[in-house]
């Protein structure tokens, strides 16, 4: 597969070394000013003042997206604005001669005048432009991509992988960095795409960079619209969307705070109201300024999905939040965490998941997952030398989990899963993860206590947040010696860096399946430097090594 943007911007696809890739989340800042700027160069036209995206691409079609502001007083959220009609082009080339798709839509208060087309008949692997015309004004120009036919064997996918992006913590650099490389193929977002907090309540070690609006926590529809209006203000993420399609899943934030199918941490149903209504409202505004591909609407809507590119790799988007159990409060103790009874997943999502590991007709199966797999424990210990220590003092051999919001608090889904890939042979599984806040390379094990004696079944990258605060910021010291530790406990993670903030670069060949990091210099400086941190790979068949 050929990308014609890195072809125009850097030579030849020979060209294309490692050493040139990792510069170029650093280089070609002015590379995207086409696609952000719009008609008028460093002018957002005010009728599309929330910019343009794209989402979820197929081989034959892309979802595009806008926010349409009918009126001054029609702000997200306000209810307030006259239906209006909304003109959408899609042309092979950027000043719109080449007309493959175009058709006429409404943006009314119903949906808060978002617009969102799933657009269809277009040709696979290829780079499209569109844009949007209402009122009067054609919005900023957005550059998408297609995906590669289901039979084609493309020589390699990179996808930007990111999460966790707080507006009061910082700058979103790592937007912009990304949105300067011209070698992406999507951005894959892992969750955490908001914050819904109030003002002060979760900014970081620097303090309120940035306030939230609203004010206060979100919880109606109206303050969810409201939320999702700002982030999509940030100029940094806008020229991403206008880049790059996304790839999302929602995590907690985008409702509340280790959020399960029947509550949250931070939900009052006292003060708030039932948890069933503002889980609604969440997901009605995240499906309306979203460009995903969803099945259902608001609270029933199904967010878990699918994507091919050719015979390389499939994704598989999970939503760990809408169908869990609630977490085992602190001091249930480790059988609760472990019982057959509980679920990240919920039934069905397990069996789609497993099902299709299973059938996947690709080499790599890529899953995106918003909480750490990886078992995270203290310590797993050996169980022919431990057994009748842990059966006395009733701990599980398989260690204590430091964190029951991820898949250690939900053991026998884990087992279930890992059991599937084990038993059916599954290859070439990497789970692509967010919301820790810091960066991970490991391997999979079956069996913690006897890694590696006892066999892997996969891979896990995790990436480091965008903003919100990580270890390194919460202690106020380098958190050196404590990842060291983790390591030295945990044998089969092979790389912990809790400090720094960024992104990945996750590059997919029929040899290896590699993750970049980058880390932002100063996310309170909106001028911001990158510097590349590190590079862990997995070849085909293989495990976790340092590239």
């Amino acid at each position: 597969m050929k990308h014609n943007a890195a072809i125009s911007d850097q030579g030849s696809l020979e060209g294309l070394t490692r050493r040139t890739l990792l510069k170029g989340s650093a280089a070609a800042a002015g590379a995207t000013a086409v696609f952000a700027a719009g008609p008028a160069a460093g002018a957002t036209p005010p009728v599309f003042r929330h910019g343009v995206a794209s989402g979820d691409p197929l081989p034959d079609g892309v979802i595009v997206w806008t926010r349409v502001t009918v009126s001054d007083d029609a702000v997200p959220g306000s209810g307030l604005g006259e239906p209006t009609s909304v003109r959408w082009e899609v042309a092979t080339d950027e000043r719109f001669a080449s007309i493959a798709a175009s058709g006429t839509t409404m943006a009314t208060a119903d949906s808060d005048h978002t617009v969102k087309v799933d657009v269809t008949g277009l040709v696979s692997a290829a780079d499209y432009f569109y844009r949007f015309v209402a009122q009067g004004q054609t919005s900023p120009v957005g550059r998408t991509r297609t995906a590669p036919a289901a039979a084609t064997s493309p020589e390699f996918l990179r996808f930007g992988v990111v999460s966790c992006s707080n507006w009061e913590a910082g700058y979103f650099g790592a937007y912009r960095h990304l949105a300067a490389r011209a070698d992406l193929d999507a951005i894959v977002h892992l969750g955490d795409y908001l914050y819904e907090y109030g003002r002060g309540a979760y900014a970081g070690r620097n303090g309120t960079v940035r306030p939230h609006e609203p004010a206060g926590e979100i919880v109606s529809l109206a303050d969810y619209r409201t939320r999702h209006g700002q982030y999509k203000t940030d100029p940094d993420l806008l020229g991403l969307h206008a880049r790059f399609p996304f790839i999302c899943t929602w995590d907690d934030h985008e409702s509340a705070d280790n959020a399960w199918s029947g509550g949250a941490n931070h939900h009052d149903p006292a003060t708030q109201g039932a948890w069933s209504d503002r889980r609604a409202a969440s997901a009605q505004a995240y499906l309306e300024w979203m460009p995903v591909r969803a099945a259902g609407y608001g609270a029933d809507a199904r967010i878990y999905r699918r994507l091919r590119f050719g015979t390389l790799a499939e994704l598989s988007m999970l939503d760990l939040r809408s169908y869990r159990d609630e977490e085992a409060k602190p001091g249930a103790g480790w059988r609760v965490a472990d019982s057959d009874a509980r679920s990240i997943t919920g039934k069905e999502q397990m069996e789609w998941l497993t099902a299709g590991l299973a059938s996947a007709p690709v080499q790599w199966k890529l899953v995106g997952n918003s909480v750490m797999i990886a078992p995270l424990v203290f310590p797993p210990l050996e169980p022919s030398t431990t057994a009748a220590f842990t059966s006395t003092v009733g701990i599980p051999q398989s260690g204590l989990s430091v964190n029951g919001d991820q898949w250690d608090g939900y053991t026998a889904d884990r087992r279930r899963l890992f059991r599937t890939i084990s038993e059916q042979q599954i290859a070439d599984v990497v789970f692509l993860t967010g919301d820790i806040h810091t960066s991970w390379a490991a391997d999979l094990p079956i069996d913690a206590a006897q890694y590696p004696g006892a066999g892997t079944v996969g891979t896990e990258f995790v990436v480091p947040s965008v903003t919100s605060s990580s270890v390194g910021d919460l202690v106020r010291v380098n958190s050196t010696p404590l990842a060291d530790s983790i390591r030295a406990i945990n044998r089969h993670f092979h790389y912990v860096e809790l400090d720094s903030h960024g992104y990945g670069v996750l590059e997919v060949t029929a040899e290896h399946a590699r993750m970049d990091w980058f880390y932002l210099h100063d996310i309170v400086d909106p001028n911001t430097t990158v510097r590349h941190g590190a590079s862990f790979a997995v070849p085909s068949g293989g495990r976790v090594e340092r590239r």
